[in-house]
């Protein structure tokens, strides 16, 4: 019997040893999904950037919002990692890349998107889907029509490029000042700057506030609290009165190049409402459209289903 419980005890340990040899070797085969928080020079500028999944997989360059950075993207980007190469970087001015302040850099759309394009070509993007959120609109159109064959597919969430996305009372304070850029209507927009009006933009039209988690204003808030960050934000409320006339240039791009487009818009938002998602419909013919149940910031409480939507819609280009 003692021989017997020996025996049992060894092959126990065996086992054991074996199962833990197995669970070593497999680490390196463990999901690529590690997210890494890199650093690049551009034109002497820091930019930060977030970078997940296999290098040699299609990537998806993620274009954050006002007033987030690629912190917005923390969820989404390990959903893709598995299939996808991901890079999020942040603008100057917003998350941890450089903030010179307005002295010192031209916060313009312009140079926001000429910062993005070297930022690319640095990190060596030849190809990419773009995702357009907010902000990230007129910073990856003017790419796409500057660049239309690196472009692979859009992926546009609340990311405006038609007139009709701004005819509502949210942006009539805003294209005052693009009229009359005066210190008095400067200081009127800095309402939009503050903590209430951050935590606004997060939670306006949810369906479950629950959901939303204020680690997303307690991080957002203290960066535009930062000194000289109210002059840059108030730099590009100015410098978004560029975008309207470029509406045309973005518009022909897509009827002419027709890239394949996933709308994923959150439909109650009061920045950038439905009435500018369904525009898209009339230049493009490879368009995949769905309009959430959600606010603004779509990702917070319809991210697991925006990155099921991604993984679909990527897949049947892949397949085509």
């Amino acid at each position: 019997m003692t021989a017997l419980k020996n025996a049992a005890i060894g092959l126990a340990l065996t086992a054991l040893v074996s199962l833990g040899s197995s669970a070593r070797s497999a680490e390196p085969d463990t999901p690529t999904a590690q997210v890494l928080h890199r650093t690049i020079k551009v034109d002497g500028l820091d930019i930060f950037y977030r970078e997940a999944g296999p290098k040699d997989a299609p990537t998806i360059l993620l274009l954050h919002g006002f007033p987030t950075s690629s912190h917005m993207f923390r969820n989404l980007i390990p959903a893709l990692a598995e299939k996808y190469h991901v890079v999020a970087p942040d603008y100057p001015g917003f998350g941890a890349s450089s903030a010179p302040t307005v002295k010192e850099f031209d916060y313009t759309f312009d140079n926001l998107a000429n910062v993005i394009e070297k930022f690319t070509e640095k990190v060596g993007l030849k190809k990419y889907s773009i995702y357009l959120m907010d902000y990230g609109a007129p910073v990856g159109f003017r790419l796409a029509v500057k660049h239309p064959e690196r472009v692979e597919a859009l992926i546009v969430q609340n990311g405006n490029a038609y007139d009709e996305g701004i005819d509502n009372d949210f942006w009539k304070p805003i294209k005052a000042y693009w009229k009359d850029r005066s210190k008095e209507k400067g200081d009127g927009l800095r309402s939009l700057l503050t903590f209430d009006a951050t935590k606004w933009q997060y939670t306006t039209g949810v369906r479950n506030l629950a959901t939303i988690s204020p680690d997303t204003w307690g991080h957002v808030q203290p960066l535009l609290d930062r000194p000289g960050n109210q002059e840059i934000q108030l730099a590009l409320f100015f410098s978004y009165g560029s975008n309207p006339p470029l509406y045309p240039q973005w518009q022909a791009y897509l009827r002419k190049h027709q890239p394949p487009t996933l709308i994923v818009w959150g439909k109650n938002d009061p920045i950038f409402p439905a009435a500018g998602a369904i525009p898209y419909k009339r230049d493009l013919k490879r368009l995949e459209f769905h309009l959430l149940d959600t606010g603004h910031f779509a990702l917070e409480e319809d991210g697991a289903v925006i990155a099921t939507l991604i993984g679909d819609f990527l897949g049947k280009q892949a397949s085509k």
